[in-house]
């Protein structure tokens, strides 16, 4: 099964406010229930320049395509990687699946 991407600000800020958190040593995953599963990630700029910024998205979009089946149910989710020196898709991958696990998902 696919899933759309987060685009509106609008859905941002509003799972930002009335989301559920789930963290783990790279990310922090904000959800909450939905008609269909959508999935959005914030990269602040702190994390570095856009490059770098654009390969943690990719990394993370990635991840989370992986491990997509394993979700049952649709939700919005917004992943937001914590900043770290080095990151990696087996651990992004690693953590992702953690929390499915963790939060039920």
């Amino acid at each position: 099964m696919n899933y759309l991407r987060l685009k509106k600000q609008s859905d941002f800020n509003k799972l930002f406010s009335k989301g559920r958190r789930a963290f783990s040593p790279t990310l922090t995953a904000i959800y909450a229930p939905a008609k269909e599963m959508k999935m959005g990630i914030s990269v602040g700029k702190r994390h570095g320049k856009s490059v770098k910024r654009n390969r943690i998205k990719r990394l993370v979009r990635e991840a989370f395509r992986s491990v997509r089946e394993e979700i049952s149910g649709t939700y919005h989710i917004v992943l937001v990687p914590k900043v770290r020196e080095e990151y990696s898709y087996a651990e992004f991958r690693k953590h992702l699946q953690w929390m499915i696990r963790k939060e039920k998902l």
